[in-house]
């Protein structure tokens, strides 16, 4: 028996669908929940709730997990609004935002995926890449390249009391994220994100939330930093 031309297509699309989603949940299975006492916090401040479950509440949050993981992370977030005080960018801009930092070395190396709340929603992946450079006193805001897509679909736009999960998973420069378990963003980000390396992490600007982060198992232990809160971490140059 011969499929028709168009059957044949259109089995071929689900059975690419089955795939992708089998792959992304295999990945989300590996994933455990990541505590407050396993997070540093360099910039901001990150508060504990019942379960595991965190909170921010600050115009600038950053963090890392305090552990080398495999470069996949996940953050089930409740967006509340805009915190009580907002701050600009370093570049001057005003934007609300949220999201996932992966092989973040430091301040100045460092991959970001992040969903953009306000003034524009969508989804931005940006190499943050400055060599011999590892302080934010050093880099500033310079650096940045928007990484352009093969594929994305647009995120929905968030308000008050939405409840979203947010994915990226980066296997060498190939990297997929992920909006409530369908693909928003796919691509390479390119030979200069593979010069670095560093943990996993999160960051926030101007965006008031409740969130579960999970990350995959440490793979190898990290030297204790000098402290978390306020300066760059010596090992690694690790990025806050």
């Amino acid at each position: 028996m011969v499929m028709p031309k168009n059957l044949y297509a259109w089995t071929l699309v689900v059975l690419s669908g089955l795939n992708l989603n089998a792959g992304s949940q295999s990945v989300g299975d590996r994933l455990r929940p990541v505590s407050k006492a396993n997070l540093c916090v360099t910039e901001g401040a990150i508060e504990p709730l019942p379960g595991q479950r965190l909170s921010v509440n600050v115009a600038k949050m950053r963090a890392y997990v305090n552990a080398y993981t495999p470069q996949a992370a996940q953050v089930r977030f409740t967006y509340l609004g805009s915190t009580p005080n907002e701050a600009p960018l370093a570049s001057g801009e005003m934007r609300r935002q949220f999201g996932l930092k992966l092989r973040a070395q430091d301040a100045c190396n460092l991959v970001y995926a992040m969903w953009r709340i306000e003034p524009e929603s969508k989804l931005v992946v940006s190499v943050k890449n400055n060599p011999g450079e590892h302080t934010s006193a050093q880099c500033g805001n310079r650096g940045y390249q928007n990484i352009k897509p093969r594929h994305s679909t647009p995120v929905p736009t968030l308000k008050e009391g939405d409840t979203q999960t947010l994915r990226a998973e980066m296997n060498g420069s190939e990297l997929k994220v992920f909006a409530d378990n369908s693909l928003v963003w796919e691509g390479s980000v390119g030979p200069d994100a593979l010069s670095f390396d560093g943990p996993v992490g999160i960051r926030s600007d101007n965006a008031r939330l409740q969130f579960d982060l999970e990350s995959g198992q440490p793979t190898k232990q990290q030297p204790p930093s000098p402290g978390c809160r306020g300066e760059e971490p010596v090992m690694g140059q690790i990025e806050g």
